[in-house]
């Protein structure tokens, strides 16, 4: 899914401005709290900007400059994959795209000076003397050679002219120049001075039998492009049977021509089975359909082109259009992100999971957790389900996705520690008769991104409490039996390990804490130090100290994280305060004890 742009407004006086250029660019408008009268607000400029800039959002600040500059400037790596960020002055005289020139920014320039009536600030050397950027064809195009644009570009910046092959797809005027631009259907190899562009006019429709080699799919469509003077940047999509969704060759297929996975129901491939070439009754009563080959590449647009070609486990088609395909029929594979925000601050949250979250169209998830993303959820349809509903809401996402839609299931710290990652493949890996989830819904794919854990931000308050041999224990009896749960306690204590406790306690659970401090005092000192820590990365984030004979139950809650430390674990005062860290033996070599 397309990620649509924000305009950010910092203060009253640029809101109008900021008003016309969301409409303009159909686009979200985050406005600054309690400085602007916007839907959706944000506490601190910076902080926003940076993350969206992460999650690849492009942004359009109503705004100093030097404000989207100093936001974005500590993540800035490859032009190639940075989003676009630009911005316009509160009075709406001057548009400046600040990056991303060819990746959209000077395009974007000049619609909102041309809606506004702006003066748009391009500085990009191809856009002012040419009024073009070589290495950003029209949509529909894909440039074969991009790594030679820039040459290209400066040659004819310095004075020479283009000679034009096939469409004239820039509107230039061909004089017979250095540079050829060239736009073929057929395999063409470029350089310096010929840029080679693909009108991508071609659909590909493929088949394969299940858990078919990816490498023999690959092999015939290469091959059938070959024969056919195809060139695989003339390629829009691969296109096929949505029982399919989930084999390895197709989407290695997809991934590697980097162009979209389209999926049809087997009614919709018989609608074209008039069309089909080679219908099959073997086919139509494995799967429904007639072909699934050239029935996908027919319902996916154009006239058959190349009839099925096959091997003994793959077959493939092509179908052609008059003009390049720059929307998809059918629908794309689904896919859940399983995404751990952290403890709750947007800084503690990883820039993979900020982008999958804006890339979703559905976030579902406890309320709670959806609220701390802020911003980012603005626009989205969420799904909001209680503490307790875990199972609901991992169903209701899968299913989600196994109808084609992008859903993040929003966990809190990490997605995978006591979060909701594992009850994910725990349904994926039943049937539907063992209560598992729908055939549909084992197709989609599933993502899983890190997030900063509840005993890693914890322990990053203290100081090091993990710097040796660490555990996490659930005193959570809901799942799991209390007799497992007091076993893994003991096995610990007498391990000496760090302990993370999670789930320490709730309303009608107040037992196994007491029970676990009082085992834990039968194998390390009275006085090992014991972190309580609550609401993390949270305006309330309360940090304290408390020695393990001193631990009461009463002052712990489901959203504090214990940390007790083990034998060897030790308080450094600092002028701060008092410091948690357990050493790892480094004071024998500092001692010179190293027998």
């Amino acid at each position: 899914m397309a990620v649509k742009p924000v305009v950010l407004c910092l203060n009253r006086s640029g809101e109008e401005v900021a008003r016309k250029v969301a409409a303009l660019l159909g686009a979200e408008l985050h406005g600054r709290e309690n400085r602007t009268s916007c839907d959706v607000t944000f506490a601190n400029a910076l902080d926003h900007a940076r993350d969206l800039f992460a999650a690849g959002v492009p942004i359009v600040g109503v705004c100093a400059s030097g404000i989207l500059i100093r936001a974005v400037a500590p993540l800035l790596s490859d032009k190639r994959s940075e989003p676009p960020v630009l911005s316009v002055s509160d009075d709406g005289a001057v548009v400046i795209p600040l990056l991303g020139g060819h990746r959209g920014a000077n395009r974007m320039a000049r619609e909102i000076a041309v809606g506004i009536g702006a003066q748009a600030a391009v500085t990009t050397a191809g856009d002012i003397g040419l009024g073009i950027a070589l290495d950003e064809p029209p949509l529909g195009y894909r440039l074969a050679n991009p790594e030679d644009a820039k040459n290209a570009m400066a040659t004819l910046l310095s004075g020479e002219g283009v000679s034009l092959v096939g469409d004239n797809i820039f509107g230039l005027e061909d004089v017979d120049g250095a540079v050829e631009l060239c736009v073929t259907d057929a395999p063409m190899k470029g350089n310096a001075d010929k840029l080679v562009y693909h009108p991508q006019r071609y659909a590909l429709g493929v088949g394969c039998a299940r858990n078919a080699d990816p490498e023999e799919l690959w092999d015939l469509v290469q091959k059938t492009l070959y024969d056919n003077g195809i060139a695989s940047g003339a390629i829009a999509s691969v296109n096929t049977i949505d029982l399919k969704a989930d084999e390895p060759a197709m989407n290695q297929l997809a991934a590697r021509l980097d162009v979209p996975l389209r999926l049809f129901t087997a009614a919709e491939l018989e609608e074209q089975a008039a069309d089909l070439a080679n219908p099959s009754e073997v086919v139509f009563a494995e799967v429904g359909c007639h072909g699934v080959s050239e029935g996908a590449a027919l319902a996916a647009g154009g006239t058959l082109s190349v009839e099925k070609q096959k091997t003994a486990n793959t077959t493939c088609a092509l179908t052609r259009a008059n003009a390049p395909i720059t929307e998809f029929a059918g629908r794309a594979r689904g896919r859940l992100s399983v995404v751990g925000i952290g403890p709750g601050q947007a800084a503690w949250r990883t820039p993979e999971v900020s982008k999958l979250v804006s890339q979703a169209e559905e976030l579902v998830g406890y309320g709670l957790y959806i609220d701390l993303l802020g911003p980012l959820a603005a626009g989205k349809t969420r799904s909001d389900f209680p503490l307790g509903g875990e199972e609901d809401r991992c169903r209701y996402a899968l299913e989600q996705a196994a109808l084609g839609k992008n859903v993040a299931l929003v966990c809190s710290g990490d997605a995978g520690i006591y979060a909701m990652a594992a009850l994910v493949f725990e349904l994926l890996d039943r049937g539907p008769d063992a209560h598992g989830v729908s055939d549909a819904a084992h197709r989609v794919e599933v993502v899983c991104s890190p997030g900063v854990s509840a005993l890693q931000g914890a322990a990053a308050r203290a100081g090091a409490p993990l710097g040796h041999d660490f555990c996490a224990i659930s005193l959570s009896d809901l799942l799991t039996p209390r007799a497992d749960i007091v076993r893994r306690l003991n096995a610990a204590a007498e391990g000496d390990f760090v302990i993370a406790f999670y789930n320490p306690v709730s309303m009608k659970r107040r037992t196994l804490l007491a029970e676990a401090r009082d085992i834990l005092l039968k194998h390390r000192p009275a006085d090992t130090p014991v972190m309580l820590a609550s609401n993390l990365g949270r305006p309330t984030e309360n940090v304290r100290y408390r020695r393990l004979d001193e631990l009461e139950v009463d002052e712990v809650d489901m959203l504090t994280v214990v940390l007790v430390g083990s034998s060897n674990s030790r308080l450094a005062q600092l002028g701060e305060g008092p410091r948690m860290y357990t050493p790892r033996g480094y004071a024998r070599k500092i001692d010179g004890d190293l027998s």
